[in-house]
Formats: structure tokens, sequence, C-alpha cells
């Protein structure tokens, strides 16, 4: 038996309504796919746990070299470059990005150039170049005025300075671009209009809002920077794994130092990701759209 029931308005038509289906109840679907996913996950992750555990690591000695001397020196030295190349990096990437953009052929060349050449090398090809500069230039300076010897200029630390921050550069400049261009065009010509010179309007129009666009991948940038440094222990910079390396080399503890040096590099790539989302959020204010508050339906009288 089956009964009537009002049909949505403007259709015409009268909807049928069988009670014999009123007693049925929504069964969950079982994903059992994702239980045996599940499983196998902790069950490989515990086998980890279990091999490091069982294996043949002292961590005494990871909690003794943890705070070492040298440790905590490379550590340092990590952060240094990370913050120097960046800034070198995003100096470059900023300025590099205007030319590029600029109506003058020749600037746009030389950006266009430097963009292509630094991306397109690999960086400890870069890092190799830098320090053995001396091969191609054995001295620096104005001759009679000042010179030095380019071996005794360009130290590990220089020579890691400038591959990392030029090659970063590189990169920076695509990202501040894409960030320029996500600007309307609209309120460049408003900022024309009103007499702004179009340095002006980047400092105070552009700029500021593309910033929402450029902070997330320099943030990412910064966070592989911290990683990037490893590779300057080819040219004897005293990084954080560098200087591990050298202690394993004497101790012959080498699954330890490096337990330590990955602890060091997860604490500062975690502080930095926790600095990099309150920033994005900082910037990100004024974007968020409100959702409109539900209106209450009208009490008929």
């Amino acid at each position: 038996m089956s009964t009537t029931a009002p049909s949505p308005v403007g259709t015409g038509q009268t909807a049928h309504f069988d009670p014999s289906i009123a007693h049925l109840t929504h069964v969950p679907r079982r994903h059992y796919g994702r239980w045996i996913a599940s499983a196998l996950i902790l069950a490989a992750f515990a086998l980890v746990v279990k091999a490091f555990a069982e294996g043949q690591i002292d961590w005494a000695v990871v909690g003794q070299f943890f705070t070492a001397q040298s440790i905590i020196s490379g550590l340092g030295n990590t952060i240094i470059m990370t913050v120097c190349a960046m800034a070198l990096g995003i100096t470059l990437g900023v300025l590099f990005a205007i030319m590029v953009m600029s109506p003058n052929p020749v600037l746009k060349g030389v950006a266009v150039f430097y963009i292509w050449f630094f991306r397109g090398t690999p960086l400890l090809l870069q890092l190799l170049l830098w320090f053995n500069l001396a091969l191609v230039f054995p001295r620096i300076g104005i001759p009679g005025l000042f010179e030095a010897r380019m071996v005794d200029v360009m130290t590990p630390f220089v020579a890691t300075l400038l591959g990392l921050g030029i090659n970063q550069g590189a990169y920076t400049a695509e990202v501040v671009r894409s960030g320029i261009l996500s600007v309307d065009a609209g309120q460049t010509e408003a900022a024309k209009a009103i007499g702004m010179t179009r340095l002006t309007t980047l400092r105070r129009i552009v700029l500021p809002q593309a910033m929402r666009v450029i902070i997330p991948p320099v943030g990412n940038e910064v966070i592989s920077m911290v990683k990037l440094t490893s590779i300057a222990s080819v040219i004897g910079f005293a990084e954080v794994l560098r200087n591990a390396q050298t202690v394993y080399y004497a101790n012959a503890r080498v699954i330890e130092l490096l337990i330590v040096s990955a602890g060091w590099y997860l604490i500062i790539v975690t502080l930095l990701s926790i600095g990099q989302h309150f920033l994005e959020r900082y910037f990100a204010k004024g974007t968020g759209r409100r959702s409109r508050p539900a209106m209450r339906p009208a009490v008929e009288g």
C-alpha cells in the first residue's frame, strides 16, 4: 500500500511514498582498504622502531654528542649561512625580477641570462667553481692600489655564501616575478594616473600585495636552504654535518653522529615551519572571506 505526498513546488505531480521501506536504516560503508593500509603502515613503523631499538646504536653517545661543542659550532655556522645566503638570494631575486620585467632590453637580457645560467647548472658545480676561482683569477683588486690573492679571499665561507646566495637569487627572481604578476594591473595604472613613479608604485602598491603570493614559496626555500648548506661540506665549510663527519672519522660512531645531525636539522626545520605559518597568516590578513550569518526564518503570527 502506498500513500501520496505533496510534490515539490512547481512540478505539478504527486509523489508516491511506500511505507514498506520506512523501516530500512542506513548501513555505514566499511572501508576495509583503509584498515588494511593503516595496519600495514603501523607494522612497518613498528619494524623500523624495533630495528633502531635493537640495532648496534649507542644512544648514550647520541646524547653525549647532541650538545657537543663541535656540533653546536657547526649548527651555528649552518644558521648563519642560511640567514646570509637567503638575504643575498632575496636581494638578488627582487633586483633581477624587476630587471626581467623592465622595458630596457639590456637589463632584461642580463636578468634572463642570470636566471638561465644559475638555474641550469647544478648547485654543487657552482660551489666548486667559486671555491676554485683562483685558478682563473689568481689575484683580485686594483693593481697598484689594493691587491690580494684570490685563494686567500675565497675561503670556504665566502665560496659557500656566493654559491648558495647567487643560486637562490635565480629561483627567488621567478617567485617574485610571479608575485608581481598576480597583482591586478589596474592598480598599477591607477598609481600611474595619480603621478607615482614606477619604482614608487612597485614599493608602495605592488610588492605589499605580492607578498601574499611570495611568502609561501620563499618560506619553503628558507627551509630548503638549511639542508642545502650540507652540500658545502665538499669544499670544507664547517656546518653541522661536516663537523659530525669529522667526529665520526675519529671515533667510528657513524650512525650515532648521523642521528645527531638529523635531530638538529629536524629541530631547525620545525621552528622555521612554525614561523612560516605565522608569517603567512600575517600577510593573509584581509583576504579571508567571512560567511554571512544564517537568517532566521520569519515567525508567522
